[in-house]
């Protein structure tokens, strides 16, 4: 606001700014998610989910935005789906010798893109479908997984000029610097169907903004899109790294991805119980528990120290089982849900929800520490089938040490 005085009566007016009060200007609450999922598995195009990022515009500042998608790719939907950025032509020449050495390329093409969106010096884009080289999975003693994971590690760390944005099965990533409005148009992501869709616009405060650090962030078939700083990021980073994982994109959020990895895929806990273990209760909460939880959280707590994340976050995990959504303890940032019939929508600000879904029900903020869990029906379907299996046999019963403590891992 501009006021202006006069100092005497011939006086030249002079102006001053006068600070504007609470409610008289929005100030962004950091970056902005979104996610949208059918329950049923049914596909939907990608317009709702680029929609629901206008009304958080304002939260991003333009050097970050994307997308992730799952069950675009039913075609391929046994094929690892690669989607990699090169600043070169000799990235690529490099990185599709390295491609051909280790996998069996089913099709490999450029991604599409509308040239006139605005956006401004975006890499060369592609997509590879493949299989592991099966006499070279062989020779790793490894699953197929733990293979294809420590290849995208050796291209984003050792292949100057190249960064896979993603490299799950049946979905992949579409991000970049701009905001996610003009990443939307950029990819063509209204073309697109999928089951489940996240979204992100970046306002990086610690990181800069460039092309592999925009989110969302991916691994296999994990992708996370973050509100937040995460403040521990150097304990949960060295822990991480302690097993394999390399964090060269410059960004906190990539240790949340590759927790949930860790945890989740290699140490075989449900997602619920790794979001559990990163936004784990404190110890006077815990002290004050009846016997048996205090001793369950006692052992999550001293097992996992380095995995606790600590900060101002809300995260929406995204996977081939569905969602999955978790607020720091302290609820520090903003999460709403919702849902109509079998979609379920998420995000930063109820508006986001209301313009994609004018008659949502059960509106509702998600709770800090606690994960919000969607899962697709089928998925659940088969859970419950499995355990009642298990349930049914006695093998499965714990022991009389293990009562208390951590669950076995079940055999597949």
């Amino acid at each position: 606001m501009d006021v202006f005085f006069r100092n005497g009566k011939n006086a030249v007016l002079r102006k001053v700014n006068i600070m504007k009060r609470e409610g008289q200007v929005r100030i962004p609450s950091g970056c902005a998610i979104s996610a949208v999922i059918s329950r049923e598995g049914r596909r939907m195009t990608g317009e709702k989910i680029v929609e629901s990022m206008i009304p958080m515009h304002d939260r991003s500042n333009g050097l970050g935005g994307g997308f992730a998608a799952y069950g675009i790719y039913p075609d391929y939907a046994e094929l690892y789906a690669f989607h990699i950025m090169y600043e070169s032509v000799e990235a690529r020449r490099e990185t599709e010798a390295y491609l051909d050495t280790y996998f069996m390329s089913e099709k490999q093409e450029r991604i599409p893109v509308d040239a006139s969106a605005n956006i401004k010096d975006a890499p060369d884009i592609w997509r590879y479908f493949l299989a592991p080289h099966p006499v070279r999975l062989s020779m790793s003693g490894m699953d197929e997984s733990e293979y294809t994971m420590q290849h995208v590690f050796h291209i984003n760390g050792r292949i100057k000029g190249a960064f896979v944005a993603s490299s799950g099965k049946n979905m992949g990533a579409f991000k970049g610097v701009g905001y996610p409005e003009d990443i939307g148009e950029f990819y063509r992501i209204a073309d697109y169907k999928a089951w489940a869709w996240t979204a992100h616009g970046r306002f990086p405060t610690n990181t800069p903004g460039w092309w592999g650090g925009a989110h969302p962030f991916t691994l296999l078939n994990w992708s996370v899109v973050h509100n937040g700083e995460i403040s521990s990021y150097d304990a949960n980073r060295r822990y991480v790294e302690q097993f394999g994982y390399d964090c060269e994109l410059q960004t906190d959020t990539e240790v949340i991805t590759y927790l949930f990895d860790l945890l989740s895929r290699r140490h075989g806990l449900t997602p619920e119980l790794a979001a559990h273990i990163m936004t784990a209760p404190a110890w006077d909460e815990i002290d004050a528990m009846e016997p048996s939880q205090a001793a369950f959280e006692t052992a999550l707590r001293t097992t996992y120290a380095s995995a606790l994340v600590n900060g101002p976050f809300s995260v929406i995990l995204g996977s081939s089982e569905g969602l999955l959504a978790i607020n720091d303890r302290l609820k520090l940032r903003a999460l709403m849900a919702a849902e109509k019939g079998s979609m379920v929508y998420m995000a930063s600000e109820q508006a986001a929800i209301e313009l994609v879904c004018p008659d949502a029900e059960n509106m509702r903020a998600i709770g800090g520490g606690e994960p919000f869990v969607v899962q697709l029906d089928s998925v659940v379907a088969a859970k419950a089938a499995a355990d009642t299996d298990a349930e049914n046999d006695p093998h499965n019963a714990p022991l009389a040490h293990e009562v208390g403590v951590l669950p076995r891992r079940k055999e597949a």
